[in-house]
């Protein structure tokens, strides 16, 4: 996966994240050399440059309602048009939305 830098707002938001769900059993860890969220080993969301990568599962109401923000793609690390299905990369410009899909990915990995 080729790393984007991450501005400081973003690694701040992202941060956020993690405080919020720190009560949950979340920790911070590295999935593909970045910046995680993790739960028993597992991750639910990375920092990508400005995007955060959460997994949503591909069919939830969630996964729909990220794909549909502007500039949100399925997260695809390899760059090869493989992309991973259950993994939907939000940009910056949605961080408003970010808790609520950290609060979705918490539940899909913990139910995995």
């Amino acid at each position: 996966m080729e790393k984007q830098e991450s501005s400081a707002a973003a690694i701040s938001a992202f941060v956020d994240l993690g405080a919020d769900l720190a009560q949950a059993g979340v920790v911070m860890g590295k999935m593909f050399g970045a910046s995680s969220l993790m739960l028993n080993k597992k991750a639910l969301a990375c920092l990508n440059g400005d995007k955060v990568v959460f997994k949503l599962g591909r069919d939830t109401p969630e996964h729909a309602r990220a794909l549909a923000l502007p500039g949100a793609v399925l997260f695809d690390p390899s760059g090869l048009k493989r992309p991973f299905k259950d993994w939907v990369e939000v940009p910056f410009s949605s961080h408003a939305d970010w808790p609520a899909f950290a609060e979705a990915a918490l539940q899909f990995v913990a139910g995995e």
